[in-house]
């Protein structure tokens, strides 16, 4: 099983990758993700909040990585992280549920650094 350092070097090689097969395209996603986390109404912590429990409902091991680390970053306490995820078990159920377990492992990992 990979950590989550790993997951987030792939998805900076396939980041860099992509730049070079499909540039425009991924010229434009980064502008909008840029703009998107960019913060106004919402703070960074509380955006990353909201991308752990929807990369948990998207069952996105990669996403879950880099918005729990996005959030640790942000100053988001386990606790906070916890809550945040369990919105996504509220509405997703069961199998939302044992995406939690990535989400524990990247909390420890990224807390620890």
């Amino acid at each position: 099983m990979k950590t989550n350092q790993e997951k987030l070097l792939e998805v900076k090689k396939l980041m860099g990758k992509l730049q070079k097969d499909v540039p425009h395209q991924i010229e434009a996603f980064s502008k909008f993700m840029t703009a998107t986390e960019k913060p106004t109404v919402l703070e960074v912590k509380q955006t990353e909040l909201i991308n752990v429990a929807l990369a948990i409902s998207a069952q996105c091991e990669w996403c879950i990585a880099l918005h729990v680390k996005g959030a640790v970053d942000a100053g988001a306490t386990k606790e906070e992280i916890l809550e945040a995820a369990m919105q996504a078990v509220l509405m997703h159920g069961g199998p939302a549920l044992m995406y939690m377990i990535l989400v524990e492992n990247a909390i420890e990992e990224f807390t620890q650094e």
